[in-house]
């Protein structure tokens, strides 16, 4: 038979499941069958990573699926968190191609190495994953994540006897291909405090980075060319910000290089999350490694400044506190909270937002403990918006049933902070068909400079080998 391997879709979830209770059912009378029968794969945790982009399924030539496998990351760390194919498609080289494309995404990613935790009397266990390059590990050299993952098999019960953790190290792609996150911000509240002499408003705003957003996958070219091979729907490869970014980058900097550019779009565009900004943030910090330029953080976020205003926020990777029209930041230590984000599918165009006359452009100026002790939450464009988009005002009011719901940014996309992750898969567990929902942890350092650190990291290593 031939198959076909694709990024899962959130569709596929119950599909996904089914695969993993018919390949769990080869395990009935083993050892390991009550552990793995009293915890099947949870529903909203496999939507989480299909979401993040971490889960491939393959398909046959109906476009059924057949097999998935999911990456999961602990820290710095890759790891294999579920790969299984309907027993009825075994032996047909499915699984090999699956654990292959995982391990490529993450030697694109900037991963060092890729773990697992598996049996080692189970043919297509233990034995499987030695023929595709993963040795045992010696228990006395567990990272911290392989650790956690030890103790937790052995609170659930798990044979332990039979149990062995396994890892494989990885090559940089063959291909010379690299991956790196675009992550999606929220505005926690958005104040428009005046207008500038040059026509700009005076905002004040705290930018909330995500761990969920876009990839951009970038590969150098010698003749000097930039090119985006894949398309962007409504968005001209010439005016797309990523190609923007890397012309002004090669300007700036006198590089000679070139860069093909794929961008996997997962944030809405026009609703408020920053992806566009963050794409071009993202080329700007990728290409300057790969291209070698040296510019620093602060060179970067002028750069970016120029391509737009939420540039420089992700050019730096921290949440912040920020006010001009949105490039001076101060770094902000939030305190850990997840976010349900509910996409209406409403394009919200800012342009019109900003020339609204009924939009409030004098409030008097926040402070960061104003904001802190929750008096500031207010986005001034919710009135405007809940008046023209009837879709986000919808979505605010369903939202706003589970708590204070707000409107993030100048865009379509509002969202619910809550302070367990549990708290808010209930809350996207009940959302209405007609809103996309996606579960999203807020964080102070970005995925963005994490990468930077891992493809430095892997560069200085292929210098000394």
């Amino acid at each position: 038979m031939s198959f076909r391997i694709e990024r899962a879709q959130l569709a596929q979830v119950e599909a996904l499941r089914g695969i993993e209770r018919a390949a769990q059912e080869l395990f009935r009378g083993h050892p390991a069958w009550p552990s793995y029968a009293a915890a099947p794969m949870d529903a909203q945790s496999l939507a989480a990573a299909i979401g993040a982009g971490q889960v491939w399924v393959a398909l046959d030539e109906s476009g059924g699926p057949v097999g998935f496998v999911g990456v999961a990351i602990e820290g710095n760390e890759a790891g294999i968190a579920e790969i299984d194919v309907l027993p009825s498609h075994g032996r047909r080289g499915i699984g090999a191609a699956l654990l292959e494309r995982a391990c490529a995404w993450a030697a694109e990613s900037g991963y060092p190495s890729v773990v697992l935790g598996t049996l080692s009397d189970v043919p297509w266990n233990a034995p499987f994953y030695a023929r595709h390059g993963f040795e045992a590990i010696d228990p006395a050299r567990y990272t911290p994540a392989l650790a956690e993952h030890h103790a937790s098999d052995r609170q659930r019960g798990f044979p332990m006897h039979l149990r062995v953790y396994m890892r494989r190290y990885l090559q940089p792609s063959p291909l010379g291909w690299t991956r790196w996150p675009a992550p999606a911000k929220l505005n926690l509240f958005l104040r428009i405090t005046g207008r500038r002499p040059d026509g700009y408003h005076e905002l004040q705003t705290v930018f909330r980075l995500l761990n969920w957003g876009d990839e951009l996958r970038l590969r150098l070219r010698a003749d000097g060319e930039i090119r985006r091979l894949n398309n962007v729907p409504g968005v001209p490869e010439q005016d797309d910000l990523v190609v923007r970014a890397a012309r002004l980058l090669r300007t700036h900097a006198g590089a000679r290089a070139g860069a093909e550019i794929e961008v996997d779009k997962r944030i809405p565009m026009g609703g408020g999350l920053g992806g566009g900004s963050s794409d071009a943030a993202t080329v700007l910090v990728a290409l300057n490694h790969l291209w070698r330029c040296g510019l620093d953080e602060d060179a970067l976020a002028g750069l970016g400044r120029q391509l737009g205003a939420d540039v420089p926020v992700f050019v730096r990777g921290r949440s912040a506190w920020a006010e001009g029209v949105g490039e001076r930041l101060t770094p902000l230590a939030l305190p850990r909270r997840h976010y349900v984000v509910l996409d209406p599918h409403e394009h919200v165009p800012t342009a019109a937002l900003f020339q609204a006359p009924e939009l409030t452009r004098n409030a008097p100026r926040a402070t960061i403990s104003s904001f802190v002790s929750g008096e500031t939450t207010e986005n001034a464009f919710t009135p405007v918006v809940r008046e023209r988009h009837p879709r986000v005002a919808a979505a605010l009011d369903w939202l706003g049933r589970h708590g204070a719901a707000r409107l993030s940014g100048s865009g379509g996309c509002v969202f619910l902070e809550t302070v367990t992750r549990e708290q808010a898969e209930a809350v996207a567990a009940q959302c209405a068909g007609e809103f996309g929902v996606h579960v999203a942890n807020g964080v102070n350092r970005s995925s963005l400079l994490a990468a930077l650190d891992r493809h430095r990291a892997a560069s200085a290593g292929a210098k000394t080998s």
